[in-house]
């Protein structure tokens, strides 16, 4: 049984963003974004803190509006979207602080939202659980709590319970940032796997090497503006702009090759 739900998409782009800004009272934290994410594609959007990655990130869910621009998904512009927990089904997210339940198991940290958002039986929603809980690595952890597992275990436990809605297109926002250094690799290996799963992602990482490794597309920003895209071969081996070229400087990566 595969790790992700792998639908057929005849468009080109499953993720559209087009043209989208946004403006905290008098301040923009970005300038006029665009980008797109095909199927199975994973780009990986790299930056300085403050550039408006994760904002960016949390358009494609509605946890953020854009001031102004639009948000395509599979064609259709989700900032219509009358129902938001149907678009959080589609497009799962991730986030650095793991926000798993306290008072709940790992199993049912992933079984809960199958229970109350697509109605599964107790039963049903506890057998998927055990398959996504497996497929993360951590199939004997199912009855342990947050605070018994390391972090590296708890966000694993927050891909799975993403992964057990079946989404098409999956964000990760600084999955590793809250993680000791030791831990960072389990919840990379999980990446990788749904990579090769043919899972569409969308990552803002500070993982240069990872990104450069795992990434068809890499997006570089910068003041809230794409500085730079394109392959990770080309922009990590050979970045075009100066701004590219300072910052990639930092992790030993511009110009490098191999």
């Amino acid at each position: 049984m595969p790790i992700v739900y792998k639908p057929e998409y005849t468009m080109a782009a499953l993720l559209k963003l087009d043209n989208v800004s946004k403006t905290f009272g008098d301040r923009e934290v970005l300038h006029g974004v665009s980008l797109e994410v095909a199927p199975k594609e994973v780009v990986f959007l790299v930056g300085p803190s403050g550039s408006g990655k994760s904002t960016l990130l949390r358009f494609c869910n509605l946890l953020e509006h854009p001031s102004s621009g639009a948000v395509l998904f599979e064609g259709a512009d989700i900032l219509k979207q009358k129902n938001v927990n149907a678009l959080r089904q589609s497009v799962g997210m991730v986030f650095q602080s793991f926000n798993l339940y306290p008072h709940m198991t790992a199993l049912w940290n992933v079984a809960i939202a199958l229970r109350l958002v697509q109605r599964k039986s107790a039963r049903e929603a506890r057998e998927i659980a055990h398959h996504f809980l497996a497929e993360v690595g951590l199939a004997h952890r199912g009855s342990a709590y947050p605070a018994e597992l390391s972090g590296g275990q708890q966000q694993r436990v927050a891909i799975a319970r993403a992964l057990a809605l079946k989404p098409k297109l999956m964000l990760f926002d600084e999955p590793t940032s809250a993680l000791d250094p030791e831990l960072v690799g389990s919840v990379l290996d999980v990446i990788r796997k749904m990579r090769h799963e043919g899972m569409t992602m969308l990552i803002v990482s500070h993982e240069m090497q990872f990104a450069r490794e795992a990434a068809d597309k890499v997006v570089f920003l910068d003041q809230g503006r794409v500085v730079e895209a394109g392959a990770p071969a080309a922009l990590f081996g050979n970045p075009q702009q100066q701004r590219t070229i300072e910052f990639l400087s930092r992790f030993s990566l511009a110009g490098s090759h191999g």
